[in-house]
């Protein structure tokens, strides 16, 4: 099952737009088996399956089919991959191809399909477990740190270019430029105001995705939506004035984003 490993990691990830849920997924198939991931960004779930656990749940399914294995991972991968595309084109391009359903419990989750193979229905069901640890360190937390650090990497650029810049502009004004049309003139950057208000925003949306995601429902209502993201601003806005403001501002600019949620989640900003 090397390859279909090796295979999960190359794949990035993608929104399986379902009726009943939103979720990220990938998913890696060969003749010789199939490796899926699937995750709420509560939890991650986990497949791996070989040739005879495909031989076997293919006959339990699908009694009146009869087929190698390497056909029923052929046709599982032709209905899987245009899930991964924008759900706008998935019904255009592939109009009642596949039926999709799943099923959420404490230690499983169940992808359902529903489709035809040579003119006869066929089911299959994902049986997915909760992810092991590594695994969730490889294709989530690696991956959102690396990403996390570039950016990082790529906003201190930018702050640098902006002081730069600041610094042309008093340069021009002190040898007597004035500038001509008045609308656009600016102030200054100040770096640490604006890491601060960007720090605010992204957790904002983060605790407004939580928020939801536990309360299906608000996902409806617009009016308590906002409501939420008021009282949610105002709520951080008073719990970072209790964080020690350089040991954040250090944080946000060594660390990137995502250490520095996790060290405001000691702080109890989350």
């Amino acid at each position: 099952m090397e390859e279909e490993e090796q295979g999960l990691l190359m794949q990035p990830w993608a929104w399986l737009q379902l009726a009943e849920n939103s979720l990220l997924a990938k998913a890696s198939i060969t003749k010789h088996g199939y490796a899926l991931l699937i995750s709420d960004l509560q939890q991650v779930w986990h497949e791996q399956a070989d040739t005879s656990v495909v031989s076997q749940r293919a006959k339990e399914l699908n009694k009146r089919l009869t087929a190698p294995p390497a056909a029923f991972l052929c046709h599982l991968d032709e209905v899987l991959r245009p899930l991964f595309k924008d759900s706008a084109h998935q019904d255009a391009a592939h109009p009642g191809k596949a039926t999709f359903s799943c099923d959420r419990g404490e230690e499983v989750l169940i992808l359902r399909v529903r489709s035809e193979l040579s003119g006869l229905p066929f089911n299959w069901h994902f049986h997915c477990i909760p992810a092991s640890s590594s695994l969730v360190f490889q294709h989530l937390i690696h991956p959102l740190m690396g990403v996390s650090l570039a950016l990082q990497s790529h906003v201190r650029e930018l702050a640098a270019l902006l002081r730069m810049k600041d610094l042309e502009i008093q340069a021009y004004q002190e040898s007597g430029a004035v500038l001509s049309r008045s609308r656009l003139k600016t102030e200054p950057f100040e770096e640490n105001s604006f890491l601060e208000q960007f720090m605010v925003e992204v957790l904002v949306m983060y605790v407004v995705q939580r928020h939801t995601s536990r309360c299906p429902g608000v996902r409806h209502l617009d009016t308590n939506r906002c409501k939420s993201k008021r009282f949610i601003f105002q709520h951080i806005k008073v719990n970072l004035q209790l964080v020690p403001q350089g040991k954040l501002l250090r944080r946000i600019r060594g660390g990137g984003l995502f250490l520095t949620m996790i060290y405001l989640s000691v702080y109890r900003v989350l």
